[in-house]
């Protein structure tokens, strides 16, 4: 697996860096209809995503402590961490 994963949610572009993430979960608390942990305890886009709330997912993105979750617009305007 990539160090770096990207998906478009939401009309948003989310990245997970997984060398960043030491596995705190509180993107996890705050959507876990987009994220998991994967096996090796590092956070993951779920297989089964719902189309989560573009709000929901910025704040999500925006609560990991460590920066491993960017989420930016269709402009490329970075809206977090």
């Amino acid at each position: 697996m990539s160090d770096v994963v990207e998906r478009r949610l939401a009309g948003l572009t989310v990245r997970i860096d997984r060398l960043l993430c030491v596995g705190f979960g509180d993107c996890i608390d705050e959507d876990p209809d987009s994220f998991e942990f994967d096996d090796e305890g590092i956070v993951a886009f779920r297989e089964d995503l719902s189309d989560a709330g573009r709000d929901r997912l910025v704040r999500a993105c925006a609560s990991c402590p460590v920066d491993a979750l960017t989420v930016v617009d269709h402009d490329g305007k970075q809206l977090a961490p």
